[in-house]
């Protein structure tokens, strides 16, 4: 039997986010809008700089949970 390894993270597609959900949520720092990255499993805040994970379908919007973005990608 062949086995195949995981994608990384970043590579991996979790549960579909209810687009109803994803509307109505905004940036816990800075109230602002938020851009889903499904790819990543995560919403993006621009203004904060900040990368907020999605697990299981939920996202995760706690700042200390949240990841910096990368030098550049902010607006």
């Amino acid at each position: 039997m062949e086995t195949h390894p995981k994608p990384p993270k970043a590579q991996q597609k979790g549960p579909k986010v209810n687009p109803k959900l994803l509307e109505v949520l905004v940036c816990p720092v800075t109230h602002g809008p938020l851009q889903y990255d499904e790819q990543a499993q995560e919403l993006i805040s621009k203004k904060a700089g900040l990368a907020f994970p999605i697990r299981e379908g939920i996202p995760i919007m706690l700042a200390e949970e949240a990841r910096p973005l990368e030098t550049g990608t902010r607006e």
